[in-house]
């Protein structure tokens, strides 16, 4: 990790504010690390001696703070930019470009959406209230209690530093998975155009959920179930969600074949190899690619 902390604002190239630090704008200093050969971070609030070479976060109200009155503008979805957000979106296909050359505006519209748009709403208080009692864990809950208790002596700036590290892991792992799913499109758009009678079959497992939910084919639209290997073994078909990301689905299995297995399962759909459905009804495992295809017939034709 190409990062260290300074007390000396003017040896730093980033600075960004002291006190309490959130998810945002460590974020934003993974993003620089990807950017710059090294990052040298100044936590202050003092601004008097920086100049037109540092980068300013989250601090200060500048191009990439969202503190000003108004905050620093929002997406037409209507979630509010904070600086991750505002650094993602000055710099992100820059940095993308240090990963891959390949599909650099759908990888950044896709980490965007799965990883840098969570963070600024939950920064700037745009998760929804579900009303239980029970704590809604994100990434941004977890980089706080990295802060120091109030019963520890510690200086933030070692805190910060150990809570940037976690935040690499994080965003790596969203860049690296981008870029997979990305090679993986083509191959999801073809088996889409393939499908046939609500039913899409993969020959091994792929991504499918986001660019079939996404795409603008019609035949997209008309699928229900989709068929792929296990890694366990055999096939799986799993139900066609609503939307990224919902519990409904377009079409469940039979609520008959919830929660039975191997014979049971076998007496009552006549499949001689079906293994499981999901009591949710959501999923369903059978041996052979043929017992998948007639498991998805029987229960689309329902």
């Amino acid at each position: 990790m190409n990062i260290k902390l300074t007390k000396n604002i003017e040896e730093a190239n980033c600075i960004t504010h002291n006190g309490t630090f959130h998810c945002d704008e460590v974020f934003s200093t993974i993003m620089f690390s990807k950017l710059l050969p090294e990052v040298i971070v100044c936590r202050t609030s003092d601004l008097e001696k920086t100049n037109s070479d540092q980068y300013i976060y989250d601090v200060g109200g500048g191009e990439l703070d969202h503190h000003q009155f108004g905050g620093n503008g929002e997406r037409d979805n209507g979630v509010k930019y904070s600086s991750c957000g505002l650094v993602w979106k000055k710099f992100g296909k820059e940095i993308i470009k240090k990963y891959t050359e390949k599909d650099i505006d759908e990888i950044w519209k896709m980490i965007d959406k799965n990883l840098i748009q969570c963070i600024d709403a939950g920064d700037n208080g745009q998760i929804p209230d579900i009303n239980v009692d029970y704590r809604l864990v994100q990434v941004a809950s977890i980089i706080s209690e990295f802060n120091p208790n109030w019963d520890e002596d510690i200086d933030p700036d070692v805190k910060f530093e150990e809570a940037v590290k976690l935040a690499e892991t994080v965003f790596d792992n969203s860049m690296k998975s981008s870029i997979s799913k990305m090679r993986a499109k083509s191959k999801v758009d073809m088996a889409i155009n393939d499908s046939k009678d609500g039913i899409m079959t993969l020959e091994k497992f792929l991504p499918w959920k986001e660019f079939l939910l996404e795409s603008d084919s019609s035949k997209a639209k008309l699928i229900n179930f989709v068929i792929f290997p296990s890694n366990r073994g055999g096939y799986n078909i799993y139900t066609v969600p609503e939307k990224l990301g919902s519990f409904t689905s377009r079409k469940l299995f039979p609520k008959e074949w919830a929660g039975l297995k191997d014979k049971e399962l076998q007496k009552v759909t006549t499949v001689e190899t079906a293994r499981f459905c999901h009591n949710k009804c959501f999923i369903c495992a059978v041996d052979t690619k043929d017992d998948a295809l007639k498991l998805a017939k029987i229960a689309n034709n329902l």
